[in-house]
């Protein structure tokens, strides 16, 4: 049976070993983080998942500034210290894969040979440390176009499919036809599908079409795990919900996509 995932800390108020077990009980198998401030302290994490019998699937690398790094400045060098900083705690942590952003906004910076170049130093050192750099979608085709025409021959890129960022930020454009064929990771969550309104509900609480969903799951060939990234912050859904209730309603909807991906 395919495996199903959750991201760390989608409702606050329970500790990372506490965490761990709840959804392990309701039947996740793989989790992902966002980028610890040591590799010691990833570590510390990957060791919680193993001792709940979790995968530790994906780190999300930072993104705060990561336009700058088309830039010809200091912003640009840091950002793309912090993208290798990232890679070593992938390798530290054990967790395969590197979930990457090329773009921020509604008006990034052009591409430049600059950033090409950063972009290349970072999937030679992933491929050096046996780590997959997973470029997401966001609000600009052209800059993960560019990635996956650049980096065609390379073992180590691949596609994370949002399907929340694609229905609010790139209205009626569909991005696995196009990158299906090189999906190695998911980012599963809901919204209204109105431009910007990126909620991370639980699937099935907005308007996105999870039944294109599935199709688009299938036709790709992917096998991997069908993982949420789910934020309970948003008061007007689950203002007042109990965190094992959450947590349950998420498991209960991850559930039912991969019975319409898999029929199982």
């Amino acid at each position: 049976m395919r495996q199903i995932g959750i991201n760390m800390g989608a409702m606050r108020g329970l500790s990372n070993e506490d965490y761990s077990k709840r959804v392990k009980e309701l039947g996740f198998d793989t989790v992902f983080t966002g980028v610890a401030k040591t590799w010691t302290d990833q570590c510390r994490l990957a060791d919680i998942f193993a001792a709940n019998g979790l995968t530790y699937e994906t780190l999300h690398a930072p993104f705060g500034h990561i336009n700058d790094i088309w830039l010809d400045t200091e912003g640009g060098e840091k950002m793309l210290e912090e993208l290798m900083f990232s890679v070593g705690a992938c390798h530290a942590a054990g967790a395969p894969i590197l979930v990457v952003h090329l773009s921020s906004g509604l008006k990034p910076p052009s591409i430049t040979d600059i950033g090409r170049g950063r972009f290349e130093t970072l999937v030679e050192h992933a491929a050096q440390k046996g780590v997959t750099i997973a470029f997401e979608n966001q609000r600009k085709l052209a800059n993960i176009s560019w990635a996956f025409e650049n980096f065609e021959d390379c073992d180590n890129v691949g596609f994370c499919w949002d399907c929340g960022h694609e229905a609010c930020f790139t209205l009626g454009r569909e991005y696995m036809p196009l990158f299906g064929k090189k999906l190695v990771c998911t980012h599963i969550h809901d919204n209204t599908a109105e431009f910007n309104a990126d909620l991370h509900l639980i699937p099935f609480d907005g308007n996105i079409d999870f039944t294109r969903f599935a199709e688009h799951i299938r036709k790709s060939g992917y096998t991997g795990p069908l993982t949420l990234e789910v934020i309970s912050g948003n008061s007007n859904y689950y203002g007042g919900v109990a965190i094992d209730d959450y947590l349950q309603k998420a498991a209960d909807a991850v559930k039912k996509l991969r019975t319409m991906v898999d029929g199982e």
